[in-house]
């Protein structure tokens, strides 16, 4: 077991236990042409509302114009670590489809998918951390969206690199012990 594995209450399955999300990505790692195909099947394959699958991925391998473009919209801290990921998804909800209806559960069901998205990266030796400090207005205009396509996260992906690679507030970060509010806390009701 990891220090980095979660204690759990009860037992979770462990591509869940072993989730955790990291700013030391590995430089050196690159993802070959098709190498995140698993991780977008399993954002397919999230359940959504009426099954309209509102999300959209941009995805950028590190070396790449669209990373770099992704890179440019990072705010403070995010740039110095996020730079490292092998890949940057931009995750985008889909909050109307092309006739113009209200699809008012897009956000959530995108965060479905992004979390089975998480979950696969975790099973195939991956690590993926989200991050919401980036201009949505830059990645807009860099990505030329339409108005019902709305910029919500961006996730960065690829292997685990070395803690003491980072800032020393960063590494603070990176190391410090995980933590969780109690399961109690969270239920607002039982009956």
């Amino acid at each position: 077991m990891s220090p980095r594995t979660a204690i759990t209450s009860a037992p979770v399955i462990e591509s869940l236990a072993e989730r955790w999300s990291p700013r030391a990505f590995d430089p050196t790692h690159a993802f070959p042409e098709g190498a995140l195909r698993g991780l977008l099947e399993a954002a397919r394959w999230a359940p959504s509302a009426n099954n309209t699958q509102p999300w959209r991925f941009i995805i950028a391998r590190r070396g790449g114009a669209h990373f770099a473009r992704i890179t440019e919209t990072l705010a403070g801290f995010n740039r110095e670590w996020a730079v490292h990921a092998g890949a940057l998804i931009v995750n985008v909800a889909e909050t109307a489809d092309a006739a113009g209806n209200v699809r008012p559960w897009a956000e959530y069901d995108l965060g479905q998918a992004v979390a089975h998205l998480s979950v696969q990266a975790t099973s195939e030796g991956l690590h993926l951390h989200q991050l919401g400090g980036f201009d949505r207005d830059a990645i807009r205009e860099a990505f030329d969206l339409e108005e019902r396509l709305v910029p919500v996260s961006i996730s960065a992906i690829g292997k685990l690199g070395a803690a003491e690679s980072l800032s020393e507030v960063l590494r603070e970060r990176e190391i410090a012990p995980r933590t969780r509010l109690d399961l109690e806390s969270l239920v607002l009701a039982r009956g």
